[in-house]
Parts: structure tokens; C-alpha cells; sequence
């Protein structure tokens, strides 16, 4: 794939991962856990792992957090945003690489609970207490059920952008 199409699907997916961060914004969900999200737009990331590699999904998450602050929130909230996914992005690339035995659920479930623990680390850096990781424990509990909905989605992003390109006839990397 040339260059300039591989920078356009990227630059599409990226827009989609924002929306997806804007929508993710304005829903709540009740019952679970206090600042509990789904993480939707790691199915974007995640998928771009798969499909294009570590680097692109990379630049795609960085991009994603900046845009997403721009438009969407404010300096804080881009802190915990930005950590959370380069680390989150890091080890679903480690879990892909290097643990051939897990799926993309199990790769999701680490990457969240991943991004969990930065999220938590990050307010206890800013905040200056580490009582926050008393929280963890729920959040980790609650990511392995976050982490399945978005490993089944990437399935089928992933597959339908493999379709994509085989469609296209063009190689992924």
C-alpha cells in the first residue's frame, strides 16, 4: 500500500476513534463504577495494532488525545488520557507480539486493565496520595467485561478492514 493511502485510512480511523471518544463522553454507565467507561475508542486502536502495527496505532492514539482535548476537554483530562493510551497501546502491542495463546479478548482485557492502572497512577501523582489504588481492584474487575466488548468489536473492525484491503488487493504493511 502506498504511503498516501495507508496515511488516509489511518487519518479516517483516527476521526472515527475521536468520534468514538466524544460519543463515550456523553454516556454514562450506571450501576458499575464511578469514572468507569467502556473504552470504545480502543477498538480503533487495538485494530490498528493488528492491521498496520505498533507505531501507526501509536500515532493514532497520540493524535486521537490531542484532538480529542482540543475539542472535547482540557489539559487534566488530556493527562490521564494521553498515558493511559501509550500505555494501554504498549501492552496490547506486547500481548499481540509476544503471548501467541491469547486472543484479541485477552489482549483487549490487558490493555484495559492497563489503562486502568495508568489512569489510577496518574491521579495518584496529581493528587499526591496513593489511596487511589484502593480503587483498582474494582476497576480491573470491571475491565475484564470492558475488555471483552472491546476485543469482540476489534474482531470485527479487524476483520472488516483485512476485507478492505484484500478487496483493494493491496498488502497491509
Amino acid at each position: 500500500m502506498n504511503k498516501l493511502r495507508r496515511y488516509i485510512f489511518l487519518a479516517v480511523l483516527t476521526a472515527g476513534a475521536l468520534i468514538l471518544s466524544i460519543l463515550e463522553g456523553m454516556m454514562t454507565l450506571p450501576y458499575i463504577a464511578p469514572g468507569a467507561k467502556l473504552g470504545l475508542s480502543n477498538i480503533v486502536a487495538l485494530s490498528v495494532i493488528v492491521v498496520f502495527g505498533f507505531k501507526d496505532a501509536l500515532m493514532v492514539v497520540v493524535i486521537r488525545c490531542i484532538l480529542f482535548m482540543l475539542v472535547a476537554t482540557n489539559p487534566i483530562t488530556f493527562t490521564y488520557s494521553i498515558v493511559s493510551g501509550i500505555v494501554s497501546t504498549i501492552v496490547m502491542s506486547i500481548g499481540l507480539k509476544h503471548a501467541k495463546k491469547l486472543s484479541l479478548i485477552g489482549i483487549s482485557v490487558l490493555g484495559a486493565m492497563a489503562h486502568n492502572a495508568s489512569q489510577i497512577s496518574v491521579a495518584a501523582i496529581l493528587f499526591e496520595t496513593a489511596n487511589l489504588y484502593y480503587y483498582l481492584p474494582i476497576l480491573s474487575f470491571v475491565s475484564i467485561f470492558t475488555g471483552c466488548f472491546v476485543g469482540y468489536a476489534s474482531i470485527f473492525v479487524t476483520n472488516n478492514l483485512n476485507k478492505t484491503f484484500t478487496r483493494l488487493g493491496r498488502e497491509l504493511k
